[in-house]
């Protein structure tokens, strides 16, 4: 299982995505440009040393990304737009949980290319998550349903 970021814009929730990735022993990707700079002292300070961790893939652009999935599992969208909740989706280990900008989400041909695209339920009038909080949401559940979580040791 891995997560990937497109084009993320926030720096601090982008570390502690990578920050999640580290710590439950998946890949990441981030699916640039980013909207700010990589060496951010934001991104070390939420990603703390776990981004030494983290089996991180930066792509230059989408179609990079798209290029180097070649034999991947699906691709899984986590999206408002979506009317399939995570809780009742059956996900593989080998899924991508995709998330989008934090302030645009994905455009059209991203959606488009998702193999499944599901959303986490909210309360009435509330419009979306913080995408870290998604993004431990999501994979927490899809880890649950694998049996992928690290062992306790």
């Amino acid at each position: 299982m891995r997560l990937a970021l497109f084009q993320p814009d926030i720096p601090q929730n982008t570390g502690a995505v990578l920050r999640l990735a580290a710590c439950m022993g998946i890949g990441a990707d981030i699916i640039e440009p980013c909207g700010f700079v990589w060496s951010d002292r934001h991104l070390r300070r939420a990603g703390m040393d776990y981004l030494d961790h983290v089996m991180l893939t930066r792509h230059a652009s989408w179609s990079a990304f798209v290029q180097g999935r070649t034999g991947a599992g699906r691709l899984v969208l986590l999206t408002t737009r979506a009317s399939l909740a995570h809780t009742e989706f059956a996900f593989d280990r080998d899924d991508t949980l995709l998330l989008g900008r934090e302030s645009a989400g994905v455009p059209e041909e991203v959606h488009a290319a998702a193999d499944a695209r599901i959303r986490v339920p909210l309360a009435a009038g509330a419009r979306s998550l913080n995408v870290a909080m998604a993004a431990a949401m999501v994979l927490g559940e899809a880890l649950r349903q694998c049996g992928g979580y690290p062992p306790v040791e």
